[in-house]
């Protein structure tokens, strides 16, 4: 191989200085000036020594060659022979290029600067501050809820670190969130797999971190490589809480995450409502409600004062907030049995609108005997459930809800979907019927029989885009209100949801429950961002096991009619085994926002329930 020449090795030479950037190319542009200046000068002192008039020696002629070139204007003043006119001349010139260049160089320079700056890559400086690693619609509801627990808290920074442009992602969450209040916002573009982009955020000061499952194909492997790098990572590690898309993937995650993360089952969770709600209608509002900043709060608490006392007279400890079970060194139990003994190492979980409102109730409950009811709860009956389109969560919706019907129950299957009723193998309680069907043609859903079922669930379909499945969805609602209105027929509705600004138009349907799986998810993160304890309090409450959130008749409790206070509905629950913490009057059910939801009324709240409302409890099935 023939040996470089000089020539060659000199350009490589100057590439390779050329490449470092704008100081680079500055100083190069420093050493043509100074050749350009001392250039100037010795020829002014050759070919016009005595000019221009009143300048003596080198010095002063270097001065004006070098005015001359970083001022080309100076020119238009000069005096003298041709020959000096001619020197000063072609350093002007050349300084016009000269100077065309720094200012083409600074401006090229600065630009960079700025689109740096722009693109968010300064480490951040801050403390106490919540991260959200990654973007999906979660995002906005994550921050909207983190700005409202933040609302009394001056100086609150929420930091996000996404592969999206910074302005971008500071204009969609403004846009969609509005304002936000005593909050910061900062975000930086960056991969949150990379431990460089991950030190932008300065996690080692950090409140909580806070993992989001992108769109796309195979999220999940992106927020175990994500749990990957902040297990790496050195310096403290504050608490995660990180959202999965399958159940498949968490025993992956755990291992990559180690015990500092909390794992979220987005199907999982969404799945359980989405049967929960089909079988309790307004478990969706119920969830929700409790999910969020807004109204109550789920908080725990010691209180010297109920150690020794039952949890049945722990249930009328507090004027506003409702006692809903126990955290003690074993773990979690809501609704225990109400004759168990609170200890001095348990914790009190209830409910309250905030911590200044947890304050004991002033004398002895006013309860009124004679208006509790008597009548008893009917045991479960098999029963017939038609459910509409399918997706990759319908298998586990299907096997949740073989958990919660009776034997000899029917599910009628009915979706074009390639997939449907596959992997439905080993239910106990139910048979399925598979039928094809296009959800959104009236006849075919007329060809159902809709009518025959109690209840009907929607899903979304996911061979279609969010946008395109939720108008698909929003098509068949429509439908069904409408049979219903020409029949007559009632029969619970429960749809899912991608876009929760998709509820508004859904509310025309009135379907009995519209679950938005992305906005659950959302809140259940932002909660969990704030009180990691909470994750075994919001884990049992969307377990099948144990007690969950019975919206149940009223007239099971109290005399329909009867003016009660609400410590007569919590005593009248407590004798059934049950917590009530709220009732839904029937005449809001499809009033926005909370669609008729009463949660944690005072004890002292007077109310009139009729036959149509329900008292809101724990209960076991």
């Amino acid at each position: 191989m023939p040996r470089a020449t000089f020539r060659e090795r000199v350009r490589y030479w100057f590439d390779n200085t050329m490449s470092k950037g704008t100081v680079s190319l500055i100083g190069w542009l420093a050493v043509v000036s100074v050749g350009l200046i001392a250039v100037v000068t010795g020829l002014a002192l050759w070919l016009a020594p005595e000019e221009p008039d009143g300048v003596s020696g080198a010095g002063q002629v270097l001065w004006i060659a070098l005015m001359h070139a970083l001022t080309p204007s100076k020119v238009a003043s000069d005096k003298g022979s041709l020959a000096y006119m001619s020197v000063m001349f072609a350093g002007s010139l050349g300084g016009i290029f000269v100077v065309s260049m720094l200012v083409g160089l600074l401006s090229n320079g600065l630009k960079q600067r700025v689109d740096r700056l722009r693109r968010g890559r300064s480490r951040i400086v801050e403390s106490g501050h919540t991260v959200v690693l990654g973007w999906s619609d979660q995002v906005f509801t994550i921050i909207a809820e983190l700005v409202k627990a933040h609302a009394g808290r001056p100086g609150s920074v929420i930091a996000v670190l996404a592969e999206r442009d910074k302005l971008a992602m500071e204009d969609d969450i403004r846009e969609r969130v509005g304002d936000l209040g005593r909050t910061r916002l900062v975000c930086r573009t960056g991969r949150p797999a990379e431990p460089r982009d991950l030190a932008l955020m300065n996690l080692a000061t950090a409140r909580s971190v806070v993992v989001l499952s992108p769109d796309g194909e195979d999220p999940d492997a992106h927020v175990i490589k994500t749990l990957l790098a902040l297990a790496k990572r050195a310096g403290a590690h504050p608490p995660v809480v990180a959202a999965l898309a399958s159940a498949r993937n968490s025993a992956a995650a755990r291992l990559a995450g180690g015990r500092d993360v909390h794992l979220v089952d987005s199907d999982d969770t969404a799945s359980r409502l989405i049967v929960q709600s089909s079988r309790q209608s307004g478990m969706s509002v119920v969830c929700m409600d409790l999910l969020n900043f807004d109204g109550g709060e789920i908080y725990l608490r010691a209180d010297a004062a109920l150690e020794g006392r039952t949890y049945g007279e722990a249930l009328h400890a507090y004027e506003s907030a409702a006692v809903i079970g126990l955290r003690g060194p074993d773990g979690v139990v809501l609704n225990p049995s109400m004759d168990t003994v609170i200890k001095d190492a348990d914790q009190v979980i209830l409910i309250a609108n905030d911590e200044a409102a947890i304050r004991p109730v002033a004398g002895e409950p006013a309860i009124a005997e004679a208006a509790i009811a008597a009548t008893e709860l009917s045991g479960l009956e098999a029963e017939s459930t038609l459910l509409l389109n399918w997706n990759g969560r319908a298998e586990q919706i299907v096997r949740y809800l073989d958990g919660y019907v009776a034997p000899g129950s029917v599910l009628e299957v009915a979706a074009d979907h390639p997939k449907a009723g596959t992997g439905l193998e080993g239910l106990g309680n139910l048979t399925v019927n598979v039928k094809e069907c296009d959800t959104t043609d009236r006849y075919a859903l007329e060809a159902l029989g809709v009518g025959l079922y109690q209840h009907v669930i929607v899903l979304s379909d996911d061979r279609y885009s969010p946008h395109h499945a939720d108008t698909r969805t929003l098509m068949t609602l429509l439908q069904l209100r409408d049979m219903q209105s020409d029949t007559g027929e009632h029969y619970s509705i429960v749809s899912e949801m991608h876009d929760e600004g998709n509820r508004a138009l859904a509310e025309v349907t009135e379907a009995d429950d519209i679950v938005i799986s992305d906005t659950v998810i959302g809140l259940l993160l932002a909660q969990l961002a704030q009180n990691r304890h909470l994750a075994d309090v919001f884990g049992y409450l969307f377990d099948s096991r144990g007690s969950e959130i019975y919206p149940r008749p009223a007239a099971s409790y109290v005399r329909p009619g009867t003016e009660v206070s609400f410590s007569t509905v919590v005593e009248a629950a407590r004798r059934r085994g049950e917590t009530a913490i709220g009732y839904r009057n029937a005449t809001g059910r499809n009033t926005p926002p909370h669609y008729g939801i009463v949660l944690n009324p005072a004890k002292s709240d007077k109310m009139v329930l009729t036959q149509r409302d329900s008292v809101i409890v724990l209960a076991e099935r």
